[in-house]
């Protein structure tokens, strides 16, 4: 019985090992599988020690009081370490290549198919395989590192995935009292700024290229230089808010730099996506300057613009309508998901729409904090705001450290010193023709008056971030992108660490007062609803604003109605009397507000909540 026991054994193992050789692909490819989850999991954990080595750094610096260098300038140095092990560790894990010639005479061959099929002849079957490969990118040198290739995340994955929360972050958070008081100025800068600023870098790279070698004057078109212009227009304000933020600089500053970083982020996002409009109805033209086609790319311009913003208004106002009219704040749980997937969507809406994901977002991040904030449960209160202010430094941190990991591992770089010097003296060039001749222009009409050391902080407060690296790296096809995007990355590089690290002592040097008291942020402590309840409200709604220490530009006197932007000051009343008690459970009522005729209407959107408010909670919110 036992040797009839073992010859069946021996004959099944046979078999098996019959199958598996005559099936060694599946063993291969379940090994190439495991490599491949192997070095995936090597990348991120590289990345997340990173991250993990810039948290503790930033507790040491903080603990011991260092200032020469800023959290995100870290992540950039570490990243740059980390590159250079990556490129030079002398990894042997090479891409395996196969060349691939069209046959097709039909095939366009100046773009590149969206998928391949590959046909390879199997062992021992008649038929063939067949496999569909999907473009990727466009390769240099076919003996790429595999790790490098591992370490280079899509350019999609910036947009998609890590722009949102930061954008969002930036508008949840936003002083909005301070923000709409310097409207005027906050949206002179952005929006007449960073166009001025964009085509002043086009205009001059152009030129600049022009005297260079022949072979990069070629490669270099006008729409190249002028699209190169808009995205290095696009500041970022994490380090120096981070800083105002730890010295409790002068509010209205505070809100100038902020304001205008966010929103020139807006600008120079929408602003490349004319120039390329442009472009495509330039190439189906005489080959001259067009003007229909420059009116056209103008149109397409504010038209993108304000459909987004109207996209992320209306989703922030619907979030708070959900919020007002229905019972989910019973559940927290579900009422911070919904909030945050809400908030998500507004960018998948508008990127799916053909607009601006990051101007959407970037509205409903306000509205959300103006409305949606007001009718949350304590916990989601809570809950939100934390998350995303976790989700914002984690992202942040985690660009700036790619960055640097780039400047190594990232295959498209195409270092041309001649333009990489042009490039850094016309983006300084250009941030200088955004703040100080319109800060003139701004004086002959503002009181008070913007002083010249805020001035230059406005200008040294330029620095250029993760949205102008996103942009870079989106398209690295032609030589000229690719010089492009290595400039871009060095002068991010270069201001985060430089600038960025200078930024304090700067302050000082300017003699810009700082050590204002901090706006009170604390959520309120009763359990109405009302709209004190905002992020920039104290607990009973009587906390010190910064301002009443330190007045716009030192001015000593409390700021009155006078000193807002006409456009805020229509706004504010226009909210407060229809708005906030459409979205909110604020006081006045529509019942108040509305006229009689439209009482039927008014009760059906009040709120009972609404109406058992306190009597002190009518004033409403200033913005």
């Amino acid at each position: 019985m036992g040797l009839i026991t073992l010859s069946h054994l021996i004959i099944t193992l046979q078999v098996v090992i019959n199958t598996v050789h005559g099936a060694p692909s599946d063993i291969q490819l379940d090994a190439k599988a495991q490599s491949t989850h192997r070095l995936d999991s090597l990348n991120l954990l590289s990345y997340t020690l990173l991250l993990i080595l810039t948290v503790l750094t930033i507790w040491l610096f903080k603990h011991r009081r260092l200032s020469f260098v800023h959290e995100t300038g870290l992540a950039v140095i570490y990243g740059l370490i980390v590159g250079a092990i990556i490129r030079y560790s002398g990894a042997t894990s090479q891409v395996i290549n196969m060349q691939v010639f069209v046959d097709e005479t039909k095939y366009n061959s100046s773009l590149p198919p969206d998928t391949l099929s590959l046909y390879m002849p199997k062992p021992n079957p008649s038929r063939n395989l067949t496999f569909q490969y999907v473009f990727r990118n466009e390769i240099d040198d076919v003996k790429e590192n595999e790790i490098d290739l591992k370490a280079t995340f899509d350019p999609e994955i910036f947009f998609n995935i890590i722009l949102p929360p930061i954008i969002f972050h930036a508008g949840y958070s936003l002083k909005r009292k301070y923000f709409f008081r310097n409207l005027g100025a906050i949206l002179t800068y952005a929006i007449i700024g960073t166009t001025v600023s964009s085509f002043i870098v086009g205009i001059l790279m152009y030129g600049c290229v022009q005297l260079m070698p022949i072979r990069l004057a070629t490669s270099f078109t006008f729409l190249d230089t002028l699209y190169f212009g808009a995205l290095i227009s696009s500041t970022d304000p994490l380090t120096i808010i981070a800083i105002f933020n730890d010295l409790n600089v002068d509010v209205n500053l505070y809100a100038l730099v902020f304001g205008e970083s966010v929103l020139n982020d807006a600008v120079a996002i929408v602003l490349s996506g004319s120039i390329q409009h442009y472009g495509k109805r330039y190439q189906l033209g005489t080959g001259g300057f067009e003007i229909k086609a420059f009116f056209q790319a103008v149109g397409d311009f504010c038209g993108i613009f304000m459909l987004s913003l109207l996209i992320g208004a209306a989703m922030g106002c619907i979030t708070a309508l959900m919020t007002k009219y229905t019972r989910v704040r019973d559940f927290p749980l579900l009422e911070s998901a919904l909030f945050v997937l809400m908030s998500y969507s507004t960018f998948l809406i508008a990127e799916a729409s053909d607009l601006t994901g990051v101007v959407s977002v970037l509205f409903c991040g306000i509205c959300q904090a103006h409305y949606t904030y007001n009718n949350l449960s304590e916990d989601s209160r809570i809950r939100t705001k934390q998350i995303f202010e976790l989700l914002n430094f984690l992202a942040e941190n985690f660009i700036f450290s790619y960055i640097g990991v780039s400047m190594f591992t990232f295959p498209k770089h195409h270092f041309e010193t001649w333009f990489i010097i042009a490039g850094f003296i016309c983006a300084a060039i250009g941030r200088a023709a955004n703040v100080y001749p319109l800060s003139f222009l701004l004086n002959l009409g503002r009181h008070p008056k913007i002083p010249l050391n805020f001035q230059h902080m406005l200008f040294f407060a330029g620095l250029r971030g993760a949205m102008s690296f996103a942009l870079a790296i989106r398209n690295t096809r032609s030589e000229a992108r690719q010089a492009m995007l290595t400039t871009t990355s060095l002068i991010v590089i270069i201001t985060v660490i430089i600038q960025g690290g200078a930024s304090m002592n700067l302050l000082k040097w300017l003699k810009i007062p700082v050590g204002s008291d901090e706006e009170t942020e604390a959520l309120s402590q009763n359990g109405g609803h009302s709209v004190y309840n905002s992020m920039e409200r104290g607990s009973a709604g009587n906390s010190t604003p910064r301002s009443d220490c330190n007045e716009p530009f030192g001015a000593p006197q409390r700021p009155t109605q006078n000193e807002k932007a006409l456009l805020a000051r229509v706004w504010g009343s226009l909210d407060s009397k229809y708005m906030k008690p459409l979205l909110t459970h604020s006081r006045p009522t529509l019942l108040e507000t509305l006229p009689v005729c439209c009482t039927p209407l008014a009760r059906f959107l009040t709120t009972t909540e609404q109406l058992t408010q306190p009597i002190n909670a009518i004033s409403g919110h200033q913005v």
